[in-house]
């Protein structure tokens, strides 16, 4: 940030006589300048003087230059942190639009204009960079800034600790700490923080004295890592292997490949046989895994053998854990969704959301297709979701009912005037599945759902994880959860947390069942919903 200039920078006087005369003079005349007014806000009308500033973005944070002309925003595109300036001033030149100054994947802090408001200071990644406000004047750069730090950890640990007790203490959502005595954990776990000889054992303890909340999203995680530091990275080729044929001849054989995976997009089909990777021989006692360290995107050779025993080799470039994951995952929700359809006769839809992200919630636009829109109605599917923030929004596109149609004189059937006005709703009778993995946001959704007497709900009851929570980061880095707001149900005026939601028709997947092909909690839904339609 921008800092006074050095005292050797500064201009200095020519006597000491003059110098001590020269203070007392510009002691008086600081004194004499008029303080600056506080600023006051006439809030009077001021609904009527209100103007919507067209943005375009999803602003997370905003602040106005010291000069007043210009508006810098920290917002949100595409789930890509940057930030943007917007021209206030009604004389400027600008384009009357928010224009983007950095373009960088790292979240982006602590941005602030410049006292001249030339240039906007900011943390990227956890370093000081500046960029100028106006266009061609530059690109970002970073700031030099070098420093040691010498850490006491005996000291750091203890306040640390206190750090994490008092934050709970001020901001726990409920004022009786679920009937905890909170300032006695502190006495009893204090002795072992001083004990403690590492930021692991102080973490877990913290954790230890957490859990005496007995409170969902709570719990204290370590310090992010260094800047530039690179995680070990094992490549993945989308593929699963038999288990069977591994244990009984040590031999790695497909049994699937998921589409668009590395092995697929190599040509790789279930019944080949992994032989080598990268002229490493594969065998019964092989580590794969270690064979594909650090091989994410990079070229690598597998030699394979086919059904019919013919070898060959083929070229991958392995895959990271997320984007293999995040394949495994279309794959999973495509076979259901053809499951639903095969056991309805083709009647019934069928939607999952991974979680209340706002990309889930895209996703859900998307997975509505034309298709599921044919249907009579659809299975909505929330089981292993873990939460998140959209199920006012998800439910609004189940809520919402058609009231116009529209059709153009060449088209063979009318359309909901909602779709064809570009509001998403799905207008059509739904059931919703959920289990016991179904957590927080999820459980929102599904009481939600209840509330709004959309439909049944089949399945286990929700997890109980139900609260509104924040985070703070401590003085080594680490961070904090800090459930902050209880959530209740309007229905009945319950407290949600630890109080799952319940389902209307109860049914537990036998253990075992999630190996084979059949489900019986969408067999269950789908009988449900083809009852309710009635025909």
């Amino acid at each position: 940030m921008p800092v006074a200039a050095a005292d050797s920078a500064r201009p200095k006087s020519r006597s000491g006589a003059r110098a001590g005369k020269g203070r007392k003079g510009a002691l008086a005349t600081a004194s004499a300048t008029p303080a600056k007014p506080p600023v006051t806000i006439n809030f009077d009308d001021i609904r009527r003087r209100l103007s919507l500033v067209p943005v375009g973005v999803d602003v997370r944070s905003q602040r106005i230059s010291p000069d007043g002309k210009w508006l810098l925003l920290t917002a949100t595109v595409s789930n890509q942190t940057n930030l943007y300036v917007y021209p206030l001033d009604e004389l400027s030149k600008e384009p009357a639009t928010a224009r983007q100054i950095t373009s960088t994947a790292g979240p982006k802090r602590e941005a602030q204009f410049s006292p001249d408001s030339k240039e906007v200071y900011y943390l990227d990644q956890g370093r000081i960079q500046v960029v100028p406000v106006e266009a061609g004047k530059g690109t970002p750069r970073a700031v030099a800034v070098a420093a040691e730090l010498d850490v006491d950890f005996e000291q750091e640990k203890n306040v640390v600790f206190d750090e994490a007790w008092t934050y709970l203490r001020d901001f726990f959502n409920d004022a009786t700490f679920n009937g905890a005595d909170w300032p006695a954990q502190h006495a009893k776990f204090a002795p072992y923080i001083a004990g403690a000889r590492t930021p692991d054992e102080v973490r877990r303890l913290v954790n230890l004295m957490i859990g005496e909340l007995n409170a969902s999203h709570s719990g204290m995680g370590p310090a992010a890592p260094p800047t530039g530091t690179v995680a070990p990275a094992t490549g993945r080729l989308g593929v699963r292997f038999d288990a069977t044929e591994y244990e009984q001849n040590g031999r790695l054989r497909l049994t699937t490949v998921l589409p668009l995976g590395a092995a697929a997009l190599a040509g790789l089909k279930p019944g080949d046989v992994l032989l080598a990777v990268d002229g490493h021989p594969l065998t019964g006692t092989t580590n794969l895994d270690e064979l594909l360290q650090y091989k994410v995107g990079r070229r690598t050779t597998l030699r394979v053998s086919a059904a019919d025993g013919k070898e060959r080799e083929v070229v991958v470039r392995p895959l990271s854990r997320e984007t293999e994951k995040a394949l495994d995952y279309r794959q999973w929700v495509e076979e259901r969704r053809a499951y639903v359809a095969q056991a309805s006769g083709g009647r019934l839809g069928y939607v999952h959301m991974f979680d209340m992200s706002a990309a889930s919630l895209s996703q859900l636009y998307l997975d509505l297709d034309a298709e599921n829109m044919t249907r009579d109605g659809v299975v909505v599917d929330v089981r292993n979701n873990n939460g998140g923030f959209v199920n006012v929004y998800a439910i609004d596109v189940l809520a919402r009912r058609s009231y116009l149609s529209m059709a153009n004189r060449d088209m063979a059937a009318p359309v909901p005037a909602r779709s064809a006005l570009g509001q998403r709703s799905l207008e059509l009778p739904t059931v919703l599945v959920t289990n016991q993995h179904s957590l927080s946001d999820a459980e929102d959704f599904s009481e939600g759902y209840r509330a709004s007497k959309l439909g049944k709900i089949v399945g286990e009851p929700t997890g109980g994880w139900i609260i509104f929570t924040s985070g703070t980061t401590l003085l080594d880095g680490s961070s904090l959860r800090l459930p902050t707001s209880t959530v209740r149900s309007t229905r009945d005026g319950k407290v949600m947390e630890m109080n799952p939601r319940p389902v209307d028709v109860p049914v537990t997947r036998p253990i075992g069942e999630s190996y084979t092909s059949h489900d019986s909690q969408l067999d269950t839904a789908v009988k449900e919903l083809l009852s309710q339609l009635g025909k």
